[in-house]
């Protein structure tokens, strides 16, 4: 069993940037926590947003939001963005070295107008797996409790489409391996009346025309969701698909590490779905899930 979406540092916390931390015998602490939940294999999946080395690349991708909107994720970004991606990159690299069961991973944050000068950054970088994701729709956040009432101002349903419109293009573009949490707009309660089965079906296709992978991501049951990502409907149809699956907790603390996946099996097997992908240098091996 294996957790590919783990993070090395938690995100700041009450206006306090967090610290970074890049020893080994931190990463050490993340696979003796999986390791007691199972979990065999992790691969660290740290967000490319939250590393100096983005600000360049991304550039200020908020400036054209609302006043509100852009003030929450520019502070975000400014609180958040004190990692250095070549010390992560080293950090997990001395880690494998040493013998531990890692893998280098990067969580890719998508946004449709710097996509390619992004890949062109990262494709320097001997990562192992690449997990894309969409956490902001132009330059308002939909992960963040804060701007939940911002998004939820918009509509539902018209948010929900231009979701799904971002997925569509980071699914048929094949620039990553697999897709995270897919429906991480229920995150804070912002679910339609009805699932929205013609956006899953648009999501699926998108992933299945771009060979990318869908992640099973346990961190919905420790949000207002109380659900996995993504629903059992989202899964079956990806299932039905043929879209392969990844395993993640999105854990940020060692103590997160592997939590959840039993549920994520749980709802991966409910679904259908008998294999999971593990990756070395971008390239995918299905194992068996775990009974």
């Amino acid at each position: 069993m294996s957790d590919y979406h783990l993070h090395l540092h938690p995100h700041a916390v009450g206006g306090r940037a967090v610290t970074p931390d890049y020893s080994v015998a931190t990463i050490e602490r993340f696979v003796v926590a999986a390791a007691a939940r199972g979990v065999t294999e992790v691969c660290l999946t740290e967000h490319y947003y939250r590393c100096v080395e983005s600000a360049e690349t991304l550039g200020p991708f908020w400036e054209a939001e609302t006043p509100e909107a852009s003030r929450l994720t520019s502070e975000m970004v400014r609180l958040d963005r004190t990692l250095s991606l070549d010390r992560y990159v080293e950090a997990v690299l001395a880690a494998k070295a040493a013998g531990l069961p890692v893998r280098l991973g990067l969580e890719l944050d998508f946004f449709p107008a710097t996509i390619e000068r992004v890949v062109e950054h990262v494709a320097a970088y001997p990562f192992d797996f690449v997990v894309g994701a969409v956490h902001w729709i132009g330059g308002l956040t939909i992960d963040m409790a804060e701007a939940a009432p911002l998004v939820a101002a918009r509509g539902l349903r018209p948010v929900w489409e231009a979701y799904a419109a971002i997925v569509e293009e980071l699914g048929r573009g094949g620039h990553v391996d697999a897709v995270a949490h897919l429906d991480v707009l229920k995150k804070f309660g912002l679910r339609l009346p009805r699932e929205p089965d013609d956006l899953y079906a648009v999501m699926v296709a998108a992933l299945a025309e771009g060979g990318v992978a869908l992640e099973v991501n346990s961190a919905g049951l420790r949000a207002p969701a109380r659900e996995v990502y993504p629903s059992p409907t989202l899964l079956a149809r990806a299932n039905e698909a043929g879209i392969p699956i990844t395993l993640g907790s999105d854990g940020h603390r060692p103590r997160e590490a592997g939590l959840g996946i039993d549920a994520a099996v749980a709802a991966a097997r409910a679904a259908g779905y008998s294999h999971h992908l593990r990756f070395d240098a971008r390239r995918p091996r299905s194992v068996a899930l775990p009974d």
